[in-house]
């Protein structure tokens, strides 16, 4: 059946600062308790989603959640009214109030793992949200993520919206951006690549210096859920060398589309055999490994080479979507330069300034959720969240209205940002048809 690949990206929300919350994100703490623009970084993502939906790739809007979270501060002890419980928060402990008002869940790579009806058995197109366990201020975005997909994906008839997996670190589970999918056509059955850092019971090669977040236990159960046939799934663990060199997930050292394989060449443990086993499964599989002599793992990090979208062109080639990083750096850019000149299947690459989703450690592949669907699938989501020359005109019209252009930690105790979130994020709703998605609405 005929298939294609929908982006789906975060829009950054309201409270979007540096905090340095997430150890062994290296840019993320590199830039802690500097000031942001949320207005700038939501302005940012928008063009992003604009060029490519003008360039003819469906793309949708995923929407921030509420933050501060009040109702997880009030569980955590602080008490009173609003005003009260954040003024308790920002005196006692401000890395809670920090963790709380984060706006971490831009980053929808890590909302959900998501398999497409060609390879579930019930022909449905399932979707697993991300527990993200490893990091206190993202354990708290499963329940709202849920909500959020489910208001977008709403026809249960093509769209299965399951729950996170249990909170535990046995079933720590990062979503999309540990996880690759692979075959010819979109809509043809495919063969999916489950990536993880650590196993349940330690296999003796783990990450020494900062966590691996994500474990095989997990991958398995989201596997299971999707209904998926074990022959057509593949398990690989990371190289726990280049998570402490601060590849915190997958999609930091290596991104796939279709055949097309682009990875660091110290991006897995027994890299080279699961090259020949992923060559011996899809028909026409290519694999562009990154030598480590032309690309270090390091300027990979800094630059974000492998966190780009690759995206298949109407001419047959792809094309590699960069923060703007990627190109102020000689050697990656003289890399991609050649790369493209090759003649391979990357035949174009195109740059977008993410300075702010970068500074706090994320680029192009962490703002969007990649779902495949067909024809009918598409018309059963909810339109309203979909890209194009109105929505674009909308949103930022309403970012203009509702965001400030400079935040900072203090600023998180104010208790107008929490007014000026939830008038914001109530109006949202409606412009998207999500109804009544948070809490504050119910």
């Amino acid at each position: 059946m005929k298939a294609f690949e929908a982006n789906f990206d975060g829009l950054v929300g309201l409270t979007h600062h540096y905090a340095g919350l997430s150890f062994g994100n290296e840019a993320s703490t590199r830039n802690q308790l500097q000031p942001s623009n949320p207005r700038l970084a939501a302005k940012q993502g928008l063009l992003k989603m604009k060029a490519l939906a003008d360039m003819g790739y469906v793309q949708g809007v995923i929407p921030p959640h509420e933050r501060p979270n009040l109702p997880l501060l009030r569980q955590l002890g602080f008490s009173g009214s609003d005003e009260q419980v954040l003024a308790q928060a920002a005196k006692q402990a401000p890395q809670l109030l920090s963790a709380a008002s984060s706006a971490s869940a831009m980053w929808v790579a890590n909302a959900a793992t998501v398999s497409p009806s060609a390879d579930s058995a019930d022909g449905r197109v399932h979707f697993t949200v991300a527990n993200l366990n490893n990091k206190f201020h993202r354990a708290i975005e499963a329940p709202e993520t849920a909500d959020l997909l489910r208001a977008i994906f709403r026809d249960p008839q093509h769209f299965s919206v399951h729950d996170a997996l249990p909170q535990v670190a046995l079933f720590g589970d990062e979503g999309a951006a540990n996880h690759n999918r692979f075959g010819a056509d979109y809509g043809d059955a495919g063969v999916q690549l489950f990536v993880y850092g650590r196993e349940g019971k330690s296999s003796g090669t783990e990450p020494a210096r900062y966590p691996a977040r994500q474990t095989r236990e997990a991958s398995e159960a989201v596997a299971r859920l999707h209904q998926l046939h074990q022959e057509r799934t593949v398990y690989a663990q990371q190289n726990p060398a280049v998570i402490d060199q601060g590849v915190f997930h997958n999609d930091v050292i290596a991104v796939s589309n279709q055949q097309v394989f682009f990875c660091h060449e110290d991006a897995f443990v027994n890299q080279p055999q699961l090259l020949a086993d992923l060559q011996t499964r899809i028909p026409g599989f290519c694999a562009i490994e990154v030598p480590r002599n032309k690309v270090s793992v390091a300027d990979a990090v800094n630059t974000y080479l492998f966190n780009s979208q690759l995206l298949q062109r109407t001419d047959g080639g792809m094309l590699l979507v960069l923060p703007e990083e990627s190109r102020q750096h000689s050697g990656v850019w003289r890399y991609l330069s050649e790369l493209v000149e090759s003649g391979g299947p990357i035949r174009e690459l195109k740059v977008f300034d993410l300075r702010e989703s970068m500074y706090n450690g994320g680029g192009p592949a962490c703002l969007r959720l990649r779902v495949v669907l067909t024809e009918a699938e598409r018309q059963a989501l909810n339109p309203a969240v979909l890209m194009n020359d109105r929505l674009f005109g909308v949103l930022n019209d309403w970012v203009d209205r509702h965001y400030r252009d400079r935040l900072t930690q203090a600023d998180l105790a104010d208790p107008q940002l929490l007014r000026e979130g939830r008038y914001a994020l109530d109006e949202l709703t409606q412009l998207l048809d999500l109804g009544s998605v948070y809490a504050f609405q119910r």
